[in-house]
């Protein structure tokens, strides 16, 4: 797959612990970083996908075997 450089502007001391952080998992800060936008894009993919499914779910609606014919009355349910 085609990669493309960018330039980032980083806080000096978030920095340094993130090439501590990546010296621990044996691997570069630029595989750190981008491993991380990875896991975040595809959840969030994960997210949309999920939410498009639901959403087309409650449009659709459920079958609740009363054949679309309430039988019952609130008060019958909801005695006082």
């Amino acid at each position: 797959m085609e990669t493309q450089n960018i330039t980032l502007s980083v806080r000096k001391d978030v920095l340094r612990k993130a090439k501590l952080l990546a010296v621990r998992r044996n691997t570069s800060l630029s595989r750190l970083l981008t491993e991380t936008l990875e896991e975040l894009v595809a959840r969030e993919d994960r997210y949309e996908a999920a939410r498009r499914k639901h959403l087309a779910m409650l449009e659709r609606g459920f079958d609740l075997g009363t054949g679309g014919v309430a039988t019952w009355r609130r008060d019958d349910l909801h005695e006082r």
